[in-house]
């Protein structure tokens, strides 16, 4: 293990742990998300899935940062990405079991926004993993293909500008970099693996959590978001 690997771990933990030790910490979080979360989105998703890109570039080139890797960068791009995962959430969240109840799938009186406040282990919780499930396929096969994509040509746009703030702000020639993107290794391995092998599971699994844990959940989840996307830009 390298220094670097133990700086890393120890601002891992000196960043998550109040949330573990500390209730009102926890609370105070779970505040703001309720109340802010567009910006909660925006630091979480900055935060924890340029982590996971960093990570991502340790396990392929042993350095937690590189020349043009554009760390600053890279992390108001997932800021701004992670305000739109958020409103995806919350529209198929809501769509979802609206698109359930209209085909007739649905437990009597009950809907999934009240299901949610209870356990999964409920007299419904077939709906529960059902509807949890639904969730978590229809927006990981509709908007995660296209969050992806965006993502790729924002990596190749922030590499091609060598990592520099300024050349983040310079013009984005979209159409050069879509046409040149690497779609075997995004069909191969994002599309076709990352969403069924471990998206919908994923997600299943937070859909069917209480809110209180489902928030804290899904941005963990933005660690692994993080490493999947910068194995993908440096996957052969």
């Amino acid at each position: 293990m390298k220094k670097a690997d133990i700086i890393f771990i120890i601002c891992a933990v000196a960043l998550l742990a109040p949330f573990f030790i500390f209730d009102s910490v926890y609370q105070a979080f779970l505040w703001a998300t309720a109340n802010y979360p567009f910006v909660m989105s925006f630091l979480k998703f900055g935060i924890l899935s340029t982590a996971g890109e960093c990570i991502g570039l340790r396990i392929k080139t042993g350095s937690y940062n590189a020349p043009g890797f554009g760390v600053l960068p890279r992390a108001i791009t997932w800021g701004f990405l992670g305000m739109l995962i958020s409103a995806a959430m919350t529209i198929f969240s809501t769509g979802v079991p609206n698109v359930l109840n209209t085909i007739g799938i649905a437990p009597a009186d009950t809907t999934y926004g009240e299901l949610i406040r209870q356990s999964i282990l409920s007299s419904q919780s077939w709906y529960h993993f059902l509807a949890a499930f639904m969730i978590s396929t229809f927006m990981n096969c509709i908007f995660a293909p296209v969050f992806m994509v965006l993502h790729k040509v924002s990596d190749t746009h922030i590499m091609n500008n060598g990592g520099t703030l300024r050349g983040y702000f310079s013009k984005l020639h979209f159409q050069q970099i879509f046409v040149n993107l690497d779609w075997a290794t995004i069909w191969g391995f994002l599309f076709k693996k990352t969403i069924p092998l471990f998206w919908v599971p994923a997600h299943t699994i937070t859909f069917m959590l209480a809110p209180s844990y489902r928030v804290l959940f899904a941005a963990l989840l933005g660690v692994m978001l993080g490493v999947f996307m910068s194995l993908a830009t440096r996957k052969k």
